[in-house]
């Protein structure tokens, strides 16, 4: 039965985070960036009071990708939207299910964040980054674990927010699903990652022994067919089958540019180690022209949306455009990942193909890895695009004592690598034993003393703002 909570605090963090190396996607070449931390206490009705915690990287130029706004504006605009969900979160001081305050609060995230000109994708990022940390929460204060407590559905996620389902739609989907044991990464080749010889695509030093690639896309498809042909040439020498995803982080800019690319990859023979091997193609134009622009003949390639997730109802509209798939991202919000996999499920099983797709917006090692390897695991996303092993060396700028502590409470999850603690890949594998740990798959908690409370989001000039 769905338990009901009451929020007593809500606090942030935040720590600086190195990049080993650039890390090039869309417009934007990302050298480092502030990972954020969500600290909650809450009273679990009946029950008593816990703690729980969340992190994710606040990524610029990619929840909002306007180009008039710098890297930082778009930082401060995420910062502004979880100090905006602390305080619409905060003033609803009843008991509720941890869903149910979730679909209370959500309306009023996007409304205050538009008045703000946030936009919807990043005014889901406070309430989802709260939702994680209240989730955490409730299954400590319960000793539960994420699997056993989402099969009970001790969130009370229902079909309130999307109309399309039912109650029992995702009832149902939640009570069958069994924690997958492993998930396999799927390794980013960024646009200004290495492609041939040492340190390339190839490399098993570099690629951990990965069985999947995430290939990015830059938008002319000149320039993208001839950088993947080289590519392909490289993954042919694997001793090993692999498959392959493409990612244009909204860079194609219409459907004729989208439509030269997939004419290379059917028809171009120097093409086929990818084309044959190639899943899906993922957010190829912007936003705003995904929704304006069925895909009609394209859709015999298979497409998801993953930047035009931006609300509960977008997963119908990219349905009916063509697009077969969409996006998990627990830094877009948990219960949407649930919701769309309930219907992923239920359109399958009427005998459509859909899909969910596990990717990662850097998700570093620690808490924000963890419970998306979580939400992964659960929903039944056998591989999911992993760059906390490559783009961030280890555990980064993390306190010693603080990686030492996640190694201790979850060894299948992190290896030591000379003076550095890792991600554990086990032939291209993550394993998810240790996630079983009551609460949202983490047994520790960061050092919250090592880190500097939330940075005041500085005003952006007016005539930026519109």
């Amino acid at each position: 039965m769905p338990l009901r909570l009451a929020v007593r605090d809500i606090s942030f963090f935040e720590r600086p985070v190195t990049f080993a190396r650039p890390f090039r996607f869309g417009a934007v070449v990302v050298n480092a960036t502030p990972q954020a931390f969500v600290r909650v206490e809450i009273e679990v009705e009946g029950r008593g009071t816990a703690t729980g915690a969340s992190a994710e990287f606040l990524v610029p130029k990619w929840f909002d990708k306007r180009p008039h706004l710098s890297p930082q504006e778009t930082v401060a605009k995420l910062r502004r939207s979880l100090l905006i969900a602390r305080d619409i979160y905060l003033a609803h001081s009843g008991f509720e299910t941890a869903f149910g305050l979730h679909a209370a609060c959500i309306g009023a995230q996007i409304e205050a964040c538009a008045r703000e000109d946030i936009p919807p994708l990043a005014a889901a990022y406070g309430p989802a980054e709260i939702d994680k940390a209240l989730l955490d929460a409730l299954l400590r204060c319960t000793e539960t674990s994420f699997f056993d407590g989402m099969a009970d559905n001790i969130a009370g996620v229902d079909a309130r927010l999307s109309r399309d389902l039912g109650d029992d739609d995702v009832s149902h989907f939640l009570a069958g699903r069994k924690r997958l044991e492993r998930v396999a990464i799927r390794h980013t080749v960024g646009m200004d990652d290495k492609v041939e010889g040492d340190g390339g695509v190839a490399d098993i030093s570099e690629n951990a022994g990965a069985r999947y690639f995430k290939l990015k896309l830059n938008g002319d498809p000149v320039h993208d067919a001839d950088r993947l042909i080289r590519i392909g040439n490289e993954l042919a020498t694997l001793s090993h089958d692999y498959r392959v995803t493409l990612d244009a982080n909204e860079q194609y800019a219409d459907l004729a540019a989208l439509n030269a690319l997939v004419e290379r990859l059917d028809r171009d023979a120097a093409l086929r180690p990818i084309a044959q091997k190639l899943l899906y193609i993922e957010q190829p134009m912007p936003r705003d022209i995904t929704r304006q622009s069925p895909l009609g003949a394209l859709a015999r390639r298979d497409f998801i949306v993953d930047e035009a997730d931006d609300s509960y109802d977008a997963f119908p509209v990219a349905r009916a455009l063509g697009y077969r798939g969409i996006s998990s991202k627990s830094c877009k919000g948990i219960y949407k990942s649930l919701i769309n996999a309930t219907r992923a499920a239920k359109w399958s099983a009427d005998g459509e193909k859909r899909f969910i797709a596990g990717e990662d917006l850097t998700c570093q090692a620690g808490l924000a890895v963890q419970q998306d390897l979580a939400l992964g695991a659960l929903i039944g996303v056998t591989h999911a695009e992993r760059n906390g092993h490559h783009y961030v060396d280890g555990f980064g700028d993390t306190p010693a004592t603080e990686a030492e502590a996640f190694l201790a409470a979850h060894p299948d999850l992190y290896v030591r690598d000379g003076n550095k603690i890792r991600l554990a890949i086990h032939d291209g594998d993550l394993l998810t034993g240790s996630l079983t740990t009551p609460g949202f798959a983490t047994a520790v908690h960061p050092d919250w003393s090592a880190m500097s409370p939330l940075a005041q989001p500085t005003a952006i000039p007016l005539e930026k703002a519109v």
